[in-house]
């Protein structure tokens, strides 16, 4: 009963993370927004910047792990290979979250020294949408987190049973 629990709560874990990354691509994806000032227009795009485009990238490759990953037998010996794969996983959410959100900053701040203005004023459908891809990237970073612990117990856990 211990053992279906435990598979279940990592199932659960593992589709949520899933549709947390997923959702985090799909607001960058189509985070569009057209702005006009008398003759000038400004597009803002996710693709636009090097690190949204980093931030998909990573974000979508975590979807489609944790998609496969649903779908692994119990009985596979791949579930210890899969601790490594969550921790670069959960590394990948890592840099990718923080390169994005410092884009973001600047974005919505600007940045004075460097004579950086900040763009949220112009195009506020944008940036609020960048936000909401920032946050579900952020939830899907602290789920692998979780799974990343879960995984190593489960792991390690059969290990120590069988020394004592």
């Amino acid at each position: 009963m211990v053992k279906l629990t435990q598979r279940l709560g990592g199932l659960i874990l593992r589709f949520a993370a899933f549709c947390a990354a997923l959702g985090a691509v799909i607001a960058m994806i189509t985070s569009r927004e057209r702005s006009s000032f008398f003759v000038l227009s400004l597009v803002a795009r996710y693709s636009d910047l090097a690190a949204f485009k980093y931030f998909v990238i990573a974000n979508a490759i975590v979807s489609v792990y944790s998609f496969l990953v649903l779908f692994l037998p119990k009985e596979s010996l791949l579930w210890k290979f899969v601790v490594v794969l969550d921790l670069m996983v959960t590394m990948l959410l890592t840099s990718s979250l923080s390169a994005a959100v410092a884009v973001a900053q600047v974005g919505k701040r600007g940045n004075a020294n460097a004579g950086w203005l900040p763009i949220c004023g112009q195009v506020p459908r944008f940036c609020d949408q960048i936000t909401g891809a920032l946050i579900a990237g952020l939830v899907a970073l602290i789920l692998y987190v979780f799974l990343l612990i879960f995984s190593i117990h489960s792991v390690v856990d059969p290990f120590l049973l069988r020394k004592s």
